[in-house]
C-alpha cells in the first residue's frame, strides 16, 4: 500500500508541476499582450483557458481518488490537501490571465502611451508576478521553507504599484479625456495582477504548511510539539 500511495503522490506532484507551467505561460502571454497590444497573443490565452480548467478538474478528481482509495494520513494527507488548494489557486491565476487578455482584445486604443506605461510600472508589475510564481514553484520542488517565505515580501511591491495606478490614470484622463474608457478598463488589469499576487502568496502558505509538518516529523516531534513515541 505504501508503494502505491507514494507513486500516486509523485504523479500528483507532476500534474501540479505541469499545471503550474501552463498557468505561468498564460500569465506571461497575458502580460505581454497588454504591453505590446498584441490581440493575437491575447486570443491564444483565452483559447488556452479551457486547458487550464480541464487540468484543474483532472487534478481535483485525482486528489479525490487518492483520499478515497488510500486514506492518506499525517504528512501524506497534508501534501494532498496542499496540492488541492494550490491547484485551485493556480486555476484562479489562469482566470486572471484570461481577464487581462480580454482587456487587450477589447481595448479601443491600438497603441498605448509608452510614457504612461512607464509611470504606471506595468511591466515591472507583470515581472514581479511571474517572479513570485517561479519562486513559489522552486520552493515546492526543493521543499524549501525559506524560499516559500520569501514570496510574501515580494507581494508588497504589487500592492504599492496597484495603489499608485488610479491617481496616475486620473491625471492622464484629465489631460486626455478621449482615453478615459481605456484608462478605466486598464485599472482592472492592475487589480487582477494585484490579486494574482495574493493567490501566489496563498500558494506559498500552503507550501509552508506542507514543509513545516515534514520538518516536524523528521525532528521527532508532532504538531503539538511532543516527541513521537518510538
Amino acid at each position: 500500500m505504501v508503494k502505491f500511495i507514494e507513486s500516486e503522490l509523485v504523479l500528483l506532484k507532476k500534474e501540479i508541476d505541469e499545471m503550474w507551467t501552463l498557468v505561468y505561460n498564460q500569465l506571461e502571454r497575458a502580460g505581454d499582450s497588454v504591453l505590446t497590444s498584441d490581440r493575437e497573443l491575447a486570443q491564444q490565452v483565452c483559447v488556452c483557458e479551457r486547458r487550464v480548467n480541464a487540468f484543474e478538474l483532472k487534478i481535483d478528481s485525482d486528489v479525490e481518488d487518492i483520499i478515497a482509495l488510500y486514506n492518506p494520513v499525517a504528512i501524506d494527507l497534508r501534501f494532498v490537501l496542499a496540492m488541492l488548494k494550490i491547484n485551485n489557486d493556480l486555476e484562479r491565476l489562469g482566470d486572471f490571465a484570461e481577464g487581462i487578455s480580454r482587456f487587450t482584445l477589447h481595448a479601443d486604443e491600438p497603441v498605448m502611451d509608452v510614457e504612461l506605461m512607464e509611470k504606471l510600472r506595468l511591466k515591472e508589475m507583470v515581472s514581479q508576478v511571474l517572479s513570485m510564481l517561479e519562486l513559489a514553484k522552486r520552493a515546492l520542488q526543493e521543499e524549501s521553507q525559506e524560499l516559500a517565505v520569501s514570496v510574501f515580501a515580494k507581494d508588497n511591491l504589487l500592492d504599492e504599484i496597484n495603489a499608485e495606478a488610479p491617481a496616475i490614470l486620473a491625471e492622464y484622463i484629465a489631460q486626455h479625456p478621449e482615453s478615459a474608457h481605456y484608462c478605466l478598463d486598464l485599472i482592472s488589469v492592475f487589480r487582477k495582477l494585484e490579486r494574482s499576487g495574493d493567490h501566489i502568496t496563498n500558494i506559498a502558505e500552503e507550501i509552508v504548511f506542507f514543509i513545516d509538518a515534514k520538518v516536524l516529523k523528521h525532528s521527532g516531534k508532532t504538531d503539538e510539539g511532543y516527541p513521537v513515541e518510538k
